[in-house]
């Protein structure tokens, strides 16, 4: 099967934004942890900024990221014609 330039340019687009929010997603799970001293003399609600990050921030994130994605990714489907058949 050869590949279109709309093929070609669905998956650039798809590799290009699964980059983005890995490099996101790569941040909050990792730069938290990396600065974490620095971020505890933060307080927030009384706890310090670093746990507050780990315990209900980088959950806060990832489901952000994972419903941007999806968003994201209609719209490219819909934009090149490879969306999914409507569910009744």
């Amino acid at each position: 099967m050869q590949l279109t330039q709309t093929h070609i340019d669905y998956w650039q687009k798809n590799l290009k934004l699964t980059a983005i929010l890995l490099v996101i997603w790569f941040i909050a799970t990792f730069g938290v942890a990396w600065f974490a001293i620095p971020l505890a003399e933060i307080k927030m609600f009384g706890w310090p900024l670093s746990f507050y990050m780990a315990a209900q921030g980088s959950l806060v994130i990832y489901v952000v990221i994972i419903g941007y994605y999806a968003l994201k990714m209609r719209a490219y489907d819909q934009e090149h014609g490879v969306q999914e058949g409507e569910i009744e």
